[in-house]
Parts: C-alpha cells; sequence; structure tokens
C-alpha cells in the first residue's frame, strides 16, 4: 500500500481545540520517562520536576518569542554532579548540588551574552553540517540504549507498542496519523492491563506474564503508590530548596559543588546546539537566526537557574519531544506550550504523576525506540540535505570521531571520561567529548573553506 505523505502542520489552530490537546498530551508522554527518570536516580522531588519542566519550557518559549517547538525536561548531563556531591541522594546535600547547576545556568547566561555581543556566525562557524549532521545522528544513537533496555523487560508490550505507532503513522488517517505516540502509549498499556487481569503473576514485586521475569508488565510499587497518593500537593518544600542551604550553610561544600558541576554546561551547552540543529532541521526553519542561538541558550539557562533553585533537576532541550515533531510533522510551538500546562497541573496532583509514572517500562521502551529512530534520520537528512562531501579526508575523519566517540564512550563502562582537577574529578559525557572533538577537528582540519 502506498504511503501518504503526512501534511507539514504549523498551526495547530486549524486541528481545534480537541486535537490540539491530545497532541500536548502525546508531548508529554514522550518526555515523561525520561524526565521522571532523573528524579528517581538522584533523590530529587517527582513533583517539583514536572513542575518546573512546564515552566522552564513557558519560559525557554517566551525568550524564544514562541517560535521554538522545544521541550525542556530533566537534564541527564548532570547526574554526575549530583553523585558527586550527593552520592546516595541525601537530602541535606541535594540542595548543594543544586547551587552547582545554578552555577552552570549563569554560565549559559555569559555564553548567550558572548554571541549576542560577536554574533552568531561567529559562533556557528564552529558548527556546520559535518559536525551538527553526526552530533544530530549520535544523539539517537546514545539514547538507544535506554529503549532497548526498557523493550526488554517485555518485548511483547514493547512489540505492540512500537506496532501501533507505525501503523497509526504510516496507514492512519486524520487525528490518528498525527498522535500515534500516544495511540501507542494507551494501547500497548491496555494490552498490559488485560494480561495483568488474566494470566499476571507477582514474582520479585513485578507483575509479569505467568511468572516469566523476562515478561514484566507493572511494579507492584509503582500500584501501592497510586493507591498512596495524594490527589492534590504542593510540589516542593522549602527544606528541599537551595535557600535552605543559608540556614547554616557548609561553605566548603559551597565551593566543591561549584567548582565541579559549573564546568559541566560547557557539554551541556554544546548539547543545546545540537538539539536546536536537529529542531531546526526537522522544522526546516533557522532557529539559529530566528529568533537567535543566545535567546535559546538564554531560555534554556534561565530555566535551569529557576528549577534548580527551588530543588528540581537541570532542564534541557529534549530529544524525545524533537522526535514526536518528525513522526507528527506538526510543528506548531503551541503544541509543546499546552504539553507544559499540563506538567505544571500534574505537578499540584500526586495521584495522577503516579499512574502515569506505574506505566510499563516496556511501552516506554517501544515508543522511544521508535522516537530516537527519528532523530538520528534528521542527522543523516542534515547531511544528505547539505550535501556534505564525503571524498573529502577531513570529512570523513570529523563524522567518524564525532561518531565513534559519542557512541564508544557513551556505552563504555564508564559511560563517559573522567579526569581529575586537583581534588575534583570532571566527568564529560560521550555526546558532549564528540561535540568538542568534531569542533577542534573542523576548526584545525585544513581544507575548511571547502566544507558545505
Amino acid at each position: 500500500m502506498k504511503d501518504h505523505e503526512q501534511p507539514v502542520i504549523y498551526d495547530a489552530k486549524t486541528l481545534g481545540a480537541g486535537k490540539t490537546l491530545i497532541l500536548g498530551f502525546q508531548h508529554l508522554f514522550a518526555m515523561f520517562g525520561a524526565t521522571v527518570l532523573v528524579p528517581a536516580l538522584t533523590g530529587l522531588s517527582v513533583s517539583a520536576t514536572l513542575l518546573f519542566a512546564g515552566l522552564g519550557t513557558l519560559l525557554f518559549h517566551f525568550f524564544a518569542k514562541g517560535k521554538v517547538p522545544a521541550f525542556l525536561g530533566s537534564s541527564f548531563a548532570f547526574l554526575a554532579g549530583y553523585g558527586a556531591i550527593a552520592p546516595n541522594g541525601e537530602k541535606e546535600l541535594l540542595p548543594y548540588a543544586c547551587l552547582g547547576i545554578v552555577c552552570a545556568g549563569v554560565l549559559y547566561l555569559i555564553v548567550a551574552a558572548l554571541i549576542k555581543w560577536l554574533g552568531k556566525d561567529k559562533i556557528m562557524q564552529f558548527f556546520p553540517p559535518i559536525v551538527t549532521g553526526p552530533v544530530i545522528i549520535a544523539i539517537g544513537l546514545t539514547l538507544s540504549a535506554g529503549a532497548i533496555n526498557n523493550c526488554s523487560g517485555n518485548w511483547l508490550i514493547a512489540f505492540i507498542a512500537i506496532l501501533i505507532v507505525v501503523v497509526c503513522n504510516m496507514w492512519g488517517r486524520g487525528i490518528v496519523k498525527i498522535i500515534p505516540i500516544i495511540l501507542g502509549v494507551l494501547g500497548s498499556s491496555l494490552i498490559a492491563i488485560i494480561l495483568t487481569l488474566t494470566v499476571g503473576q507477582e514474582a520479585d514485586g513485578i507483575i509479569t506474564i505467568g511468572g516469566n521475569s523476562s515478561l514484566a508488565l507493572f511494579s507492584v510499587d509503582s500500584i501501592q503508590k497510586i493507591k498512596d497518593a495524594a490527589w492534590i500537593g504542593l510540589p516542593f518544600h522549602f527544606d528541599d530548596t537551595v535557600f535552605s542551604i543559608f540556614k547554616n550553610p557548609d561553605s566548603s561544600l559551597i565551593i566543591t559543588a561549584i567548582i565541579t558541576i559549573t564546568p559541566i554546561a560547557i557539554a551541556t551547552m554544546a548539547e543545546h546546539i545540537g538539539d536546536i540543529s536537529a529542531i531546526s532541521s526537522t522544522v526546516e526553519k533557522d532557529f539559529m537566526t530566528d529568533p537567535g542561538l543566545h535567546r535559546t541558550l538564554l531560555g534554556d539557562g534561565l530555566a535551569t537557574i529557576i528549577a534548580s533553585l527551588f530543588g528540581a533537576p537541570a532542564n534541557t532541550t529534549y530529544g524525545e519531544n524533537t522526535g514526536v515533531l518528525t513522526l507528527t510533522k506538526v510543528y506548531d510551538p503551541f503544541v509543546i506550550r499546552i504539553a507544559a500546562y499540563i506538567a505544571v497541573l500534574l505537578s499540584f496532583c500526586p495521584k495522577i504523576a503516579a499512574v502515569i509514572s506505574a506505566m510499563p517500562v516496556a511501552t516506554c521502551g517501544g515508543v522511544s525506540l521508535v522516537l530516537y529512530g527519528m532523530i538520528s534520520a534528521v542527522g543523516v537528512r542534515n547531511i544528505v540535505e547539505n550535501k556534505v562531501d564525503f571524498k573529502q579526508t577531513r570529512n570523513v575523519i570529523i563524522a567518524a570521531m564525532i561518531l565513534v566517540l559519542s557512541i564508544g564512550i557513551a556505552y563504555s563502562a564508564n559511560s563517559g571520561i573522567s579526569f581529575p582537577i586537583g581534588n575534583i574529578t570532571i566527568k564529560l559525557s560521550g555526546l558532549a567529548v564528540g561535540v568538542i572533538a568534531g569542533i577542534i577537528l573542523n576548526a584545525v582540519l585544513p581544507g575548511r573553506e571547502k566544507t558545505k
């Protein structure tokens, strides 16, 4: 059957309020799994995470003049920073880690000011298609391991989610074609519920199909959390905020947190540029120029500062939502803002947040597998459309080093490169190393003027 090309939609108003709302929920589902994983790994508040992901996204859109269809969720890049300051998620130490991330956000503002002063072109000459294309590919591929791990919990449920997404996107009509993610989530979750009620058996705290641990459905703990969760609650508490430090500050720990965590911003800013490049390529608009890289960095930095001040994870532009854009071809930033409003509302309802958190891990894995693949495909398109000449040895070397370093380091035993500075150890992600290597190689290798 011939595939019918999905029309590009820049104005969601043409779809009507109901469809726009559903599209907003779809973006929420796409980001939810990864966003709540960060507080789960660090000990930060899930509700605060949702609140400031939503508010951070709205703030980003304000400074980006409402033009960039990006959602800001929890950043994984700072996990090493949290681990260095609060290795076991100690509640009394987490505010110090958050203070370090506040300072990292301030560095965003400084760089944004420099870009505004010096001009975007002087910065972007370091990010031609031969750099951004492989970086975008690497973003999708480095994320893929998480999707595979989630799928492995129950490949049956994951396959159902993938199948629904693909079928809806390829052969669906109307609203069905533009909400494949939410249909994949709901459809596979419904099957999981039916299997739980019919053949579900508990094994080590997990409800499985027939007691088979490789066919997990739901966590018993997640179901209990739904029962225990209140309908209304405050997303954060004073003792979890940076402001609580100053009741009895530890000067040594403050300095350590700032020195340890602030440099990570260099890597996350490089990732920001890669994400904005991916969104620009997807939507076919140059967001580096309009509204400008300085504005997107400013919005990202301020969102990170405010979130961290109140005990939430650092924010970053989300590749998952770029994947949704690619799949649905609905590029209206207003849809993203709908998702942000919903996230803010959910942050005040622990019960609903617990329901979403109880979603089968394999469901998240299945839809993520499609989305991450879409991101890498955008990187390939970026290279092809810009006619990057791979007959030039320099281009082959640059692309090869970005891909090998980004992916190889991400999947290595340590999942990053660590190096000591005095008594402090700095850890860079594979993607950060790949981006830095690509920038340096593009700057020093001869024949740069021939790169397209």
